[in-house]
């Protein structure tokens, strides 16, 4: 039975992995900071040399935009300094890491979507830092895999729950019309993570959603699915720090001959069906 370690399992891609691995095939272990914390070196070796693992995927990050911009050394510490010491940990026991990365490391204003190939060239202490992480497994690491992803709902507060809670309060909400990128289930993103587990592919790849879409369509689309209404401000985007445009392109996906996660609104539509998009 193989064993796998789900490091950050409490958020929206731990969530989903937990729903999505069989406890018969595999022998399942998951920890957040309390029980393990990332970015101390002796927290990660000892829970490593104890529990053996076969397979690490590193869902944790610190993911909050603003928070990274306010903290840029705790945006560092978690998303670079917890990546690196996985990937050391991860080089001794000679087992396999999947690290979670991000579509904010592209900010160059693309024509069209980023492949696995492109210069990557984030903006925000965000991209920055969760780049950087990307950079000290590669470096660091023989046996692994980068999984980036954009615009991932699934449990707690992201952009679908957002909507959701305008209509419940019938706030009016201003909608950026002019960020473009791919809305992500975290249900589809597991199952590509979750073939990464069993087949011996190493690499970049990028795993979203097919499709793309503005902000503001995005939100229209989640009214659309909960048959609900509320007023949509469209507003053009003013954070310099989040990318205008990062849709991302399944290219390794697709050269490997693997199986792409869902269209974006069929997604949604199964998502919302499933939760009431209320998670």
């Amino acid at each position: 039975m193989k064993k796998v370690w789900i490091v950050g399992a409490s958020g929206r891609v731990g969530s989903a992995l937990l729903k999505q691995l069989d406890c018969l095939k595999y022998e399942i272990m998951v920890t957040d900071a309390k029980e393990v914390d990332v970015t101390n070196r002796e927290d990660v070796n000892s829970y490593m040399k104890i529990s053996r693992p076969d397979v690490v995927i590193n869902c944790a990050g610190k993911t909050d935009l603003e928070a990274c911009e306010a903290d840029p050394d705790d945006a560092y510490r978690v998303n670079a300094i917890g990546a690196r010491n996985l990937a050391i940990a991860c080089e001794m026991s000679e087992c396999k890491l999947i690290q979670l990365s991000t579509d904010d490391i592209f900010s160059l204003g693309s024509d069209g979507p980023y492949n696995e190939f492109e210069q990557a060239n984030p903006r925000s202490v965000y991209g920055k830092s969760k780049y950087a992480g990307e950079q000290l497994v590669m470096s660091l690491s023989t046996r692994y895999v980068i999984i980036r992803s954009s615009w991932i709902y699934g449990t707690g507060v992201d952009f679908v729950s957002k909507v959701w809670n305008a209509v419940k309060t019938q706030t009016p909400m201003q909608v950026p019309i002019n960020q473009y990128a791919v809305p992500t289930s975290a249900k589809e993103l597991a199952k590509v993570v979750t073939y990464f587990i069993d087949h011996d592919l190493f690499g970049i790849y990028h795993a979203v959603c097919q499709g793309s879409c503005s902000r503001y369509e995005f939100a229209k689309e989640i009214l659309k699915n909960i048959g609900r209404d509320v007023e949509l401000i469209p507003v053009n985007t003013t954070n310099e720090a989040r990318p205008v445009y990062s849709v991302l392109d399944n290219m390794m996906l697709r050269l490997d001959n693997l199986k792409q996660p869902a269209e974006w609104k069929t997604a949604l539509a199964e998502y919302i069906r499933e939760t009431g998009g209320d998670e």
